[in-house]
C-alpha cells in the first residue's frame, strides 16, 4: 500500500520509550528506508529469553517498497536484529566498512552472508535510495566508523544523529563533522531525530583517550598481577588502547569469548586494529607465561551468564582460574536491567581473591553518548523546523524535549512518539497521524516470537511456586470414566517430597475423592475431570500451605 504522495511518514519500530532495539523508518510515496535494526537485552521478568527484537510486521507487509537498510554503527542495539530481519525481508545493507565487517560476522553465523547484499559506504558519501538521498555524516562514538545521516526527502532534509559524542581527541579518524552539520542547518533542516541516551547529564562526555590514560595507570600499579579486562567486543578503540599499554609494559595479550575473537579478527583485517607480531597469543600458550606477563581481554562486561568472565567468576572456565594474583577491570557501564548480573560477577570474582576495578572506583569507562552541552551544540547547528527525540525511555525523551524548548524551539514543533506512532510531515506542517503494527518479538533459542505473555506468565508461575503433576489411569470402556490406578503425585520446585510425605498423601486422598465422586456420577468428559481435579487440589494445597503451584493433571487411558 503506497502512502499518499506529498506526505513523509517517520516512525520507530524500536528505541522510543525504551533502551535498545533501535529502528527508525522513513516512508514517502512508494519508497521506504530503514535506519538501524537493533536488539534489546531481556528484562528480569523475561525468564529464559535470549534477545528482544522489533516486530517487523509492517515492513514484511511492505517489503517490495524497501529501498535500503542503513546502519549508523556496529553496536548490538543498532545491528543485532539484522539477521532476524533479513530472514523475513530482502534488503540491501548500506554502512561503513567496519560496521559491515561486524554485521558480516553475524550474518555468517546465521548462514545468511552469501544471501545478503552489503554495500560499503565511506563517511561523507551519499547514496540514492528511491526518492531519498542519504548522506553519511562523520560522528564520534565509542566505536570507530560511526555515522549520522542527512536524508534529503521531497519535503526537506531529515537529520538522524545516530549515537554520537563530540570527541576532540578520537582514537581513530577525525573529529565529528560539525562543519557539515552547520551547513545543513544554514540551508534548512525539516526534522531532527536526535539521540537522548545521556540527556539527563549536564556538561560534556569525556574523550575516549581518558580511558587509555587510566589503563596506563592500572598497568603501572599492577606489576605482579595478571590483568583481565572485560568490555564489549565491538569496542575496538578501547581494545587498541589496552594493546598499546600491553606493548609498553611487555605483556602478552589473550582474547577470550567468541564474539571478542571474531570482532578482533575482523577489525584487524580491515585495518582498524593494529598489534605487533607476537603480541597476541593463543590459550594453549598460557602456561608459557607468568601472571605479570599477561593481559586477558574478554567478553562478559554485562554479567552475561555464558560469557567468558561470568564463567571465570563461577569457577566454570576450562582454561582460566581466578586467584589472588588477578586484577579484573570491568570497562563498561551496566545496561539498565543488567545491574544484578554485573554485581554477582563482581562479588564472585572478589570472593576468589581477585582485585576488581569497575565504574565508580576508577574512570575505566566513558560513555559514547552526548551529554547536555553536546546535544545543545547539535540543536544550535542544525536548527530544525521540527524535532523528535529518539533512543531512550520516556523520561529521556521528555528531558530532551525540555532541552530543545530551553533553546527557543516551539513546543508544538516537538513530537514525542511511542514505537509505532507515525509523524506525518507535509509542505504545510507536521502532526502525529495514526500508527503501524509494532511491539517486540522474544527470541528463545531458535524460536522467534513463539514465546509470548502467556508462556512468560507460566514460566514466572513455575519459578515462584513450582509444579505438581497428578497422574491417574482411567478406562472409558463403558462410555464414562472409571479409575483403574492412581492417583500419583509428582512435585517439582514446590516441596521436598521426602520431608513432606503427610502432605503428599493427603493430596493423593483429596484427588482420589474427587475422582471417585466423578466416577459415581458417570462423568464422561475428560476435560471436565481434569478441571475438577486441578480446582479441588489447588484449593487443598492453598489451605494447607498458602502456596499456589502450577497443577498439571494427566489422565492415561488404559
Amino acid at each position: 500500500m503506497a502512502v499518499k504522495k506529498g506526505n513523509l511518514r517517520v516512525f520507530s519500530l524500536g528505541g522510543h520509550g525504551e533502551v535498545g532495539k533501535n529502528m527508525t523508518v522513513l516512508e514517502y510515496g512508494n519508497d521506504i528506508i530503514i535506519i538501524d535494526c537493533g536488539v534489546a537485552f531481556p528484562q528480569d521478568e523475561m525468564l529464559g529469553i535470549d534477545l528482544v527484537i522489533p516486530d517487523f510486521t509492517y515492513l514484511q507487509e511492505n517489503k517490495d517498497r524497501i529501498r535500503g537498510l542503513f546502519l549508523t554503527h556496529a553496536h548490538e542495539d543498532h545491528i543485532g536484529s539484522v539477521p532476524y530481519f533479513l530472514r523475513e525481508v530482502k534488503a540491501t545493507l548500506y554502512a561503513t566498512k567496519l560496521t559491515l565487517g561486524l554485521v558480516g560476522n553475524k550474518l555468517r553465523e546465521h548462514g545468511l552472508l552469501n544471501k545478503a547484499e552489503l554495500v560499503p559506504v565511506p563517511q561523507g558519501a551519499t547514496i540514492t535510495a528511491g526518492c531519498f538521498k542519504v548522506e553519511f555524516l562523520r560522528v564520534n562514538h565509542s566505536i570507530a566508523d560511526a555515522v549520522a545521516f542527512a536524508i534529503t526527502t521531497p519535503v526537506g532534509v531529515v537529520v538522524h544523529s545516530g549515537d554520537f559524542k563530540v570527541d576532540f581527541t578520537p582514537i581513530q579518524g577525525e573529529i565529528m563533522d560539525l562543519q557539515r552539520f552547520g551547513e545543513l542547518g544554514r540551508k534548512g533542516v525539516k526534522l531532527l531525530l536526535c539521540e537522548s541516551t545521556n540527556v539527563l547529564y549536564s556538561g560534556y562526555t569525556l574523550s575516549e583517550r581518558t580511558v587509555g590514560n587510566m589503563f596506563q595507570r592500572v598497568f603501572e600499579e599492577s606489576p605482579t598481577q595478571r590483568l583481565i579486562v572485560a568490555m564489549f567486543s565491538s569496542h575496538i578503540d578501547r581494545i587498541q588502547q589496552v594493546l598499546n599499554s600491553a606493548v609498553q609494559h611487555r605483556r602478552k595479550v589473550l582474547f577470550l569469548g567468541r564474539s571478542m575473537v571474531n570482532a578482533v579478527k575482523t577489525a584487524t583485517e580491515l585495518g582498524y586494529l593494529t598489534a605487533p607480531t607476537g603480541l597476541i597469543i593463543e590459550v594453549s600458550e598460557l602456561r608459557n607465561y607468568t601472571p605479570n606477563q599477561l593481559v586477558i581481554i574478554t567478553t562478559g562486561s554485562q554479567g552475561e551468564p555464558m560469557a567468558a568472565l561470568s564463567r571465570m567468576a563461577a569457577s566454570d572456565h576450562r582454561q582460566i582460574t581466578i586467584s589472588s594474583t588477578d586484577k579484573v577491570v570491568i570497562s563498561a557501564s551496566p545496561i539498565p536491567g543488567n545491574e544484578k548480573l554485573v554485581s554477582r560477577v563482581i562479588n564472585d570474582l572478589m570472593s576468589q581473591g581477585a582485585d576488581v576495578i569497575y565504574e565508580g572506583l576508577m574512570d575505566v569507562h566513558v560513555s559514547g553518548h552526548a551529554k547536555q552541552e553536546e546535544l545543545k551544540l547539535i540543536h544550535a547547528l542544525v536548527r530544525p523546523e521540527y524535532f523528535m527525540p529518539i533512543h531512550g525511555e520516556f523520561r529521556h525523551l521528555k528531558h530532551h524535549k525540555d532541552l530543545a524548548i530551553s533553546m527557543g524551539m516551539a513546543k508544538e514543533n516537538i513530537f514525542i512518539a511511542d514505537i509505532g506512532e507515525v509523524l506525518e510531515i507535509t509542505g504545510k506542517g507536521a502532526k502525529m497521524n495514526g500508527t503501524v503494527p509494532s511491539g517486540q518479538l522474544l527470541v528463545d533459542g531458535l524460536g522467534i516470537g513463539d514465546v509470548g505473555n502467556v508462556v512468560l506468565r507460566d514460566r514466572k508461575h513455575l519459578s515462584e511456586d513450582g509444579l505438581i503433576i497428578v497422574a491417574a489411569g482411567i478406562s472409558m470402556q463403558d462410555g464414562y470414566c472409571q479409575i483403574i490406578s492412581g492417583p500419583e503425585i509428582i512435585s517439582r520446585g514446590f516441596i521436598f517430597v521426602r520431608e513432606s510425605g503427610d502432605l503428599i498423601e493427603s493430596a493423593k486422598n483429596k484427588v482420589a475423592e474427587t475422582l471417585f465422586e466423578l466416577e459415581q456420577k458417570n462423568t464422561a468428559d475428560r476435560q471436565l475431570i481434569r478441571n475438577r481435579v486441578k480446582d479441588d487440589l489447588r484449593e487443598f494445597i492453598w489451605q494447607s500451605t498458602k502456596r499456589n503451584p502450577m497443577i498439571f493433571p494427566i489422565l492415561v487411558e488404559l
